[in-house]
């Protein structure tokens, strides 16, 4: 039995619970929360409340059976549960989403409460006095999103109330069938209301662009947008929309949608596709979507070849590629080395399939950037370690051959297994080493991550104490800039954040507290790596404007 009261206008009712015991796993619908089993790191498992983003139907892949063929004997004796013939995406409550993950229905604690998404308030469209055309209609972003995640909803399984909450799920994957006691509308009644709002698009914007019959953008074979990106943000005269009606309203609101490589309406509505990748002989877990070919996304583990970046669904088929695969460091010019530490340049043009291979590794890790398989406007340049096996992949970034607003990185990542050793800054510091060289000041494109956010503050604060410290006579913002090749607005905003700024006689000087002098000098000591420019042999790469045209 569902617990719910009536709803009332300006008051938030609570969500509706449904008691343990008392439901199945049919019933369990995206956008519902309950307590799933996860594991934990002694070993033992711990049941936390998680939310389903997304229900899809378990496959059985072909590649994973040849794999476990000879190695399960006992388990293949034991049938399968009827439970676990679905797979859910959960996001675990109060945890970072790169913790996201798919789990078998098995997992579900479906003797505790359930929750259901709070029901949608009564909105009097149409009726009542106050009844009327709005004065402008919403941006065509927000209705885009909106459809995004409706649709998302309609495709991934049925809920029981109207939610305005967030549903998120992909649109090819069909979810269990719905308890007999839920119903929901036919598909023709969804199509006519579909086809109704769209011609009221059609009538009040002729020159947009058009929308699919399910009212979502055209998307290519590969998952992308086939023509341009469009707008989240909202338009200076109008509201932006309420929190409710998307769950990553706040996460978007912090991107900048201009630039290479923007966040798009289709990536909001997704959900990770891959469970663990192999490279070498680290095994990860994948973070966000990426997509990679769609039969690979019930695999277990994706099999990653770390020099050429190609992917394989079984061990089998990796070694076999291994054999015949000659390459030992990525397919550029070598234009740095010190140590065991080698930086390749990489055009995107002439090396597309192994940069698309990259981009499609690095959205495994990267969730506000969108993936184009046109890397052609992009230069690579790669960090690599070496050892007697080869040059193996640390992290890289990329770099627009032609930035309008001088962006020095498009996209930056140190790989996981590499992370917190310090490579991320050796990244930042050289990418400004290639700006020094080039003249110019630089600074990476916006939105930055949360982890690269944090690497970037680090490296301005310490490089920009660094100069301060080596510097006796006076020395203003853009003596600053000059030095170090970073802009004038992510100085101020850096001397901001350390509280450098101070009013003294009528003037703002720049000093240094006590406070900073001894967190600097704790960071200088514990960093080991650094970028020597005399180790550098590179000139900037000059392009004719036919060069530039990109098809």
């Amino acid at each position: 039995m569902v617990s719910a009261h009536p709803s009332h206008e300006g008051s938030q009712e609570p969500a509706p619970i449904t008691p343990g015991g008392t439901y199945s796993i049919q019933t369990v619908s995206v956008g519902c929360k309950l307590f799933v089993r996860r594991p934990t790191a002694d070993g033992s498992e711990e049941e936390r409340l998680a939310e389903i983003l997304s229900i899809r139907d378990k496959h059985a892949n072909s590649f994973t059976r040849r794999s476990t063929a000879g190695n399960l004997k006992e388990e293949e004796q034991e049938p399968p549960k009827p439970e676990d013939r679905w797979e859910y995406f959960v996001h675990w409550d109060q945890f970072n989403k790169r913790l996201d993950e798919w789990v078998v229905g098995s997992r579900l604690v479906l003797n505790r409460d359930l929750e259901w998404p709070r029901p949608k308030p009564p909105s009097g469209k149409k009726s009542g006095i106050g009844a009327q055309k709005a004065p402008g209609k919403a941006p065509r972003s927000q209705s885009l999103l909106k459809k995004a995640t409706a649709n998302a909803a309609a495709a991934a399984s049925p809920t029981p109330f109207s939610t305005p909450g967030p549903v998120i799920g992909l649109a090819e994957y069909h979810s269990p069938s719905p308890a007999p006691s839920l119903k929901r509308k036919s598909f023709q009644e969804e199509q006519e209301e579909e086809e109704e709002e769209e011609e009221e698009e059609e009538e009040e914007e002729p020159e947009e662009e058009d929308l699919d019959a399910e009212g979502e953008m055209d998307v290519d074979a590969e998952g992308e947008l086939e023509g341009e990106t469009y707008d989240l943000a909202a338009s200076p005269t109008e509201a932006p929309p309420s929190v409710t009606a998307f769950s990553k309203e706040q996460e978007i609101e912090k991107l900048r949608t201009s630039g290479s490589m923007t966040q798009s309406i289709s990536e909001v509505a997704r959900v990770k596709n891959l469970n663990r990748l192999q490279i070498g002989k680290h095994e990860l877990d994948a973070w966000y979507f990426s997509p990679y070919p769609r039969e690979y996304a019930h695999l277990p583990v994706l099999y990653i070849c770390e020099f050429c970046l190609s992917y394989f669904p079984s061990s089998f088929m990796l070694a076999r590629h291994r054999h015949r695969c000659t390459l030992l460091h990525p397919p550029g010019n070598e234009i740095y080395r010190h140590d065991d530490i080698s930086f390749f340049e990489l055009d995107g043009k002439r090396q597309l399939t192994w940069c698309r291979n990259l981009s499609l590794l690095s959205k495994c890790f990267l969730d506000h950037k969108t993936l184009y398989y046109d890397v052609t406007p992009f230069m690579y340049y790669v960090m690599t370690q070496r050892d007697a096996n080869g040059c193996h992949i640390i992290g890289y970034f990329s770099k627009e051959k032609e930035s309008a607003e001088n962006y020095n990185v498009a996209c930056i990542l140190t790989l996981p297994q590499y992370q917190r050793h310090g490579f991320g800054k050796v990244l930042i510091e050289f990418s400004y080493e290639l700006s020094k060289k080039e003249g110019k000041l630089g600074s990476p494109e916006k939105p930055l991550s949360d982890l690269g956010l944090l690497s970037y503050r680090a490296y301005w604060a310490e490089v920009i104490v660094e100069v301060l410290l080596n510097t006796t006579d006076d020395i203003s913002i853009d003596d600053i800039a000059q030095k170090t090749s970073i802009t004038h607005a992510d100085i101020m905003n850096t001397c901001t954040t350390l509280q450098l700024f101070k009013h003294y006689k009528g003037q703002h000087i720049i000093c240094l507290s006590d406070a900073v002098l001894e967190k600097h000098e704790k960071t200088r000591n514990k960093r080991r790596r650094r970028i020597h420019p005399e180790r550098l042999i590179w000139k900037p790469p000059v392009f004719t404007r036919d060069q530039l045209r990109f098809y």
